[in-house]
């Protein structure tokens, strides 16, 4: 194997899967430190896609891109350790709403502050102009993704 055989590409999409990969396991393991053991990577994936409010399980399934029994293991195992639950819906009662207990409500508000707190380390790093041309540029990308081809 000859050196350029074995260096890595360095293009956006290498770049965004690490700093995503990076912000990921600073998420995870400040979570397990905030005392929610059972927070993982998979979980976390999860937990994005449920409204503070309540999501219905059909529409988290279509979110997640993965089969429905693997969504279906993840909710159970995450009701089973009392974060989720599954309520019907009122709108239509062959349906279930997925949403938060109180203690994964409790594990969503700290979320919420670690997520915080990984930014602005981010914002540390990089300096004000630099973080805010960052976040500037990612929402561009995102919003408009359907764009690009």
């Amino acid at each position: 194997m000859t050196k350029n055989e074995q260096t890595l590409p360095d293009h956006l999409g290498w770049r965004l899967w690490l700093a995503n990969r990076q912000w990921q396991a600073r998420f995870v393991e400040a979570m397990r430190r905030a005392g929610h053991d059972w927070f993982t990577d998979a979980r976390a994936n999860l937990l994005g896609h449920i409204a503070r409010g309540g999501t219905p399980q059909a529409v988290v399934i279509a979110r997640m891109g993965i089969s429905k029994q693997a969504v279906q293991q993840l909710i159970d195992g995450l009701q089973g350790e009392g974060i989720l639950e599954r309520v019907p819906d009122p709108k239509d009662s062959r349906s279930r709403i997925v949403r938060h207990t109180a203690a994964g409500l409790r594990a969503m508000r700290d979320a919420d502050r670690i997520k915080r707190e990984i930014e602005a380390g981010y914002h540390s790093l990089l300096g004000a102009e630099a973080f805010e041309a960052l976040m500037r540029a990612l929402r561009s990308m995102t919003d408009k993704a359907e764009d690009v081809e």
